[in-house]
């Protein structure tokens, strides 16, 4: 489950914790990859949680379901490769299309993101 912690710190009750929008997860592991480069699923995971801070904690159990979305989708490709523990890992990359995707699905997040805080912000006035 990708969940996010309230903004205290303190570790938050399951029913505290509030899930991302659906299609959160995959733009945040396609600018994952776009920013860091190739990497298996365990080091996607840890540097989204380093990037949020630890606010964001991510299940593995969630995480391969969009890797595989991805990838079918063509906007990531996976390549076997051993890691540096000599342990064979699947590494995924973003695609050129992948590429494009991320720039239209980001620039869409941001148009989304800037009405609801405008409403919201707005509201009663």
């Amino acid at each position: 489950m990708l969940s996010t912690m309230p903004p205290s710190g303190d570790a938050p009750k399951p029913a505290q914790r509030p899930d991302l929008l659906p299609g959160t997860l995959d733009l945040i592991v396609l600018r994952t990859l776009s920013t860091i480069g190739p990497q298996h699923a365990y080091g996607i995971a840890a540097r989204i949680e380093q990037a949020a801070d630890q606010s964001i904690r991510l299940n593995q159990g969630t995480l391969y379901p969009a890797l595989v979305r991805l990838e079918q989708k063509g906007w990531i490709k996976g390549t076997w490769q051993t890691t540096e523990s000599n342990r064979e890992a699947k590494y995924y990359a973003i695609t050129r299309v992948g590429t494009r995707a991320l720039a239209e699905e980001a620039a869409w997040w941001q148009r989304s993101a800037g009405l609801v805080n405008r409403l919201l912000t707005n509201e009663g006035e």
